[in-house]
């Protein structure tokens, strides 16, 4: 991992926005590459889909709806230990979600005016799931559930068709689906998928929808910008990232396993470490080059690591990472320091926040009960990781009665007024013309 020296300058919001790492290649670039393909969708559906997974997937003739009988009977090839653990991250999830769903409340403005606010659910979701170099049925299960609990009464799901499972999703996918009970699934993938939720096609029984969701990759976020307007997105999620904020305190044992814990995913992932002892640093770094090689997905892992996107930040205070870290928005920030409270206390900007040691981001991949959907790429500043809320929309719901409404004709006459629209105020005063 490159080392990056901070210490001694006192840099300016702008300048860490600069100076933190990237991935080389931004959404952006990606937005050009992926809107033909969802003009394509729109134009040509069900050929259009079929083209790209004969291109992007190399397969070609199976059913991109999967059959019923063929979501509920994976469950038959699934190990009972999985079964369980999928289980069990569900009835977590449902446990964490559940806190998200804000109750109704009534306002009592006057006598006999009322304002009620609740939470309506959309009517339809789109979730997708990656299917590129590991299957994610904890994306499928965090998305569902989130939307389940929402309240949400139409799900449909896609993820890529695999040309080794028959041109199926892949088992995992299938079996957190039954899992979940979502019976519309479809063996799409990437920018198609994306495209065919938000526009439909008729040709395949897929109605548009409203709100997409879900993770994936630069593409997959790509196609998610070109779609936002038309429906709702949950995040440009796209390649994970991880930033670490720790003092000398920390096991370097611990930091390095999670660096590389998510440099697995893929090789433009993000692993930060940010930190004010160049000794530390030194002791991650070794731990690193002694375990990373050592691991399932080495050279996966060794390109992740030494990507642009990827670095040793060196400080000098903690206060100083703070700083780094809002600057960065990282989807997921652990903090392992003498005094985690004091270092969240100025924390403003990151999807999901582990504090402690003992709390690692693959806790939150899986069973800590939170949702691991999460922005990236710097969106964290300004979005939120995906949850029961993603899927409700605030109405409020007025009602005055008749004097109630008598009380503000005044006032609401004097701005219909100011504002040059008397319509406004006649529509009050109609209301109690002579004989009404």
């Amino acid at each position: 991992m490159r080392m990056t020296d901070l210490r001694g300058q006192q840099l300016s919001r702008s300048e860490l926005l600069k100076l933190v790492p990237r991935a080389a290649m931004g959404a952006e670039v990606a937005v050009e590459r992926v809107r033909p393909l969802v003009a394509a969708v729109a134009e040509r559906g069900e050929a259009a889909l079929r083209q790209q997974a004969r291109d992007f997937d190399g397969v070609e003739g199976h059913a991109l709806r999967v059959p019923v009988d063929a979501i509920s009977g994976s469950l038959s090839d699934c190990p009972a230990d999985v079964r369980a653990a999928l289980e069990e991250l569900i009835a977590r999830l449902r446990l964490g979600s559940a806190a998200q769903v804000p109750a109704p409340q009534t306002t009592q403005i006057g006598d006999g005016a009322v304002i009620r606010q609740r939470w309506q659910p959309v009517s339809r979701v789109g979730l997708y799931a990656p299917g590129g170099k590991a299957a994610y049925p904890s994306s499928v299960i965090m998305n569902a559930v989130s939307a389940q609990t929402a309240g949400v009464p139409g799900l449909a799901l896609a993820s890529p068709a695999q040309s080794d499972n028959a041109g199926l999703p892949h088992q995992a996918v299938l079996w957190a689906a039954a899992l979940c009970g979502i019976d519309e699934v479809y063996a799409i993938g990437g920018a198609g998928a994306i495209a065919a939720f938000a526009h439909g096609v008729p040709e395949i029984g897929l109605d548009p929808v409203d709100v997409v969701t879900g993770p994936g990759n630069v593409f997959v976020a790509a196609a998610k910008r070109v779609v936002s307007g038309l429906v709702g997105i949950d995040s440009e999620a796209g390649t994970t990232e991880i930033l670490v904020i720790a003092d000398d305190s920390a096991d370097p044992r611990f930091v390095a396993a999670d660096l590389i814990s998510q440099a697995e995913h893929d090789e433009a992932a993000a692993s930060v470490l940010v930190t004010d002892s160049a000794d530390f640093a030194e002791r991650v770094q070794r731990e690193v080059q002694a375990r990373a090689p050592l691991t399932r997905h080495a050279e996966r892992v060794a390109v992740a690591l030494a990507g642009p996107q990827s670095a040793v930040i060196l400080v000098d205070d903690l206060g100083t990472a703070v700083r780094v870290s809002n600057a960065y928005g990282p989807e997921h920030l652990e903090i392992q320091t003498r005094d985690d409270e004091h270092v969240l206390s100025g924390i403003t900007d990151a999807g999901a926040i582990f504090v402690g040691s003992y709390t690692p981001v693959s806790l939150g991949d899986y069973l800590a009960g939170s949702n691991h959907v999460l922005p990236t790429g710097g969106t964290a500043r300004f979005a939120a990781g995906l949850g029961a809320h993603t899927f409700l929309r605030p109405q409020q719901i007025i009602s005055y009665d008749r004097a109630a409404l008598a009380a503000t004709e005044g006032p609401l006459l004097a701005l219909a007024g100011a504002e040059g629209l008397p319509a406004h105020g006649e529509a009050v005063s109609a209301r109690f013309e002579e004989g009404k």
